[in-house]
């Protein structure tokens, strides 16, 4: 998947955390996201959507927040502090064109995720070469 510059045509939506500690923007199309049955991914029940560093305005500081990475040389999961949901993450993979934003599509304020169009990923067995497909992959081999 490639990033590109905002459209400027796209809808702005307004997200938080559970407390509304964490405030952010978003410019992104809604209507299509991802899930990944890798076990952060499954445990934290992630709806994801990528977007380019320059489509994501934080409203709080970034350095008040909590993150965690199992893999820090790609990418950081920023949770809020006090409710401890986890809203976005940052990394930098050259798959996906560079620098990225991931945003949980669960901490939209004004998105219905039934009607988002999902695609699955198979993060459990790192099988990223498969691509999406309409359906979940197992969780065992």
């Amino acid at each position: 998947m490639t990033t590109s510059s905002p459209d400027p045509v796209l809808p702005v939506h307004r997200g938080s955390c559970h407390c509304g500690h964490l405030r952010f923007t978003v410019r992104l199309d809604a209507t299509r996201g991802t899930r990944c049955n890798c076990t952060i991914c499954s445990k934290l029940g992630w709806t994801g959507a990528i977007v380019r560093p320059d489509a994501f305005t934080l409203a709080c500081d970034e350095a008040s927040l909590d993150t965690y990475s199992r893999h820090p040389e790609i990418a950081q999961r920023y949770f809020c502090p006090r409710c401890h949901i986890g809203v976005y993450g940052r990394g930098h993979l050259a798959q996906l064109g560079g620098d990225f934003v991931s945003i949980n599509l669960n901490c939209l304020d004004d998105v219905e995720l039934a009607a988002v169009e999902i695609g699955y990923w198979d993060g459990r067995h790192d099988n990223w070469q498969a691509g999406l497909r309409p359906t979940p992959w197992p969780i065992a081999p």
